[in-house]
């Protein structure tokens, strides 16, 4: 017996698959969610064989939701999402259905996660999310599992990202927040003409910026509202002086 988690903010796509799952009686679903939030504890709780997730819902979607997992399970995506958006990351993902799907292209889905089932796919989840960190509204916040809570960060609360061994320290007004990723992968999606990679382990947000002042030797540092200094190391001096138009 396989456990099943299905993740949908949409009653009738709730009820759809379900039906669909009588087909496959050695599935078996331990828990129907509503939400994202509903999803990461129900997965930490059951830690499912596979979870059928909604790309498209509020609060969190299904990729933030993915990225709150420590060990993310096989995923099939249920989803409205455009179409260019899909092949940005169908070569990372067991399978997806886009919706309206019919009992037959279900069922092609759940026999592909089958056929992988022995497959280690966490390597693959890991290279969706990445991959779906590029689609322009993934850009736009950063969710973070805060102990149990889960916070969402728009970008211009951001004051400005640290390097910290394997996470990325987010500083807002409201202190600091650990994120799971690497400086490479902010410098990567956040907008280049709104956040500078001023140090190898900084990255500041020019909105936040009053004034650059001297350091020792070559370097800089950048004064920001809150009182707050930022390294900027010889090389990313120039860079900054470039974005801010100086």
């Amino acid at each position: 017996m396989f456990k099943v988690i299905i993740i949908d903010d949409e009653p009738l796509a709730r009820l759809i698959v379900t039906e669909y799952l009588q087909k496959h009686p050695d599935l078996v679903i331990a828990q129907v969610c509503g939400n994202g939030f509903e999803g990461v504890k129900a997965i930490q709780q059951y830690k499912p064989d596979l979870v059928l997730l909604d790309i498209q819902m509020p609060k969190i979607n299904g990729f933030e939701m993915l990225e709150l997992i420590d060990y993310p399970p096989a995923v099939i995506f249920t989803t409205a999402f455009d179409e260019f958006a899909i092949k940005a990351f169908e070569a990372h993902a067991i399978d997806y259905l886009l919706k309206p799907f019919n009992q037959e292209r279900f069922d092609k889905a759940i026999q592909k996660w089958r056929d992988q089932y022995n497959t280690p796919l966490e390597k693959n989840t890991r290279q969706l999310l990445e991959t779906a960190s590029l689609i322009p509204p993934q850009s736009q916040r950063i969710v973070i599992k805060d102990g149990s809570k889960i916070k969402i960060i728009p970008v211009q609360d951001i004051h400005y990202l640290e390097a910290a061994d394997d996470f990325v320290k987010v500083h807002t007004k409201e202190g600091y927040f650990l994120k799971n990723k690497t400086m490479g992968h902010f410098e990567q999606v956040m907008d280049s003409s709104q956040f500078v990679r001023c140090h190898r382990s900084y990255m500041v947000s020019i909105h936040q910026i009053t004034r650059i002042d001297p350091y020792e030797k070559d370097s800089h540092v950048a004064v920001l509202r809150s009182g707050e200094k930022v390294p900027v190391s010889r090389t990313g001096y120039p860079k900054l002086r470039s974005v801010l138009g100086l």
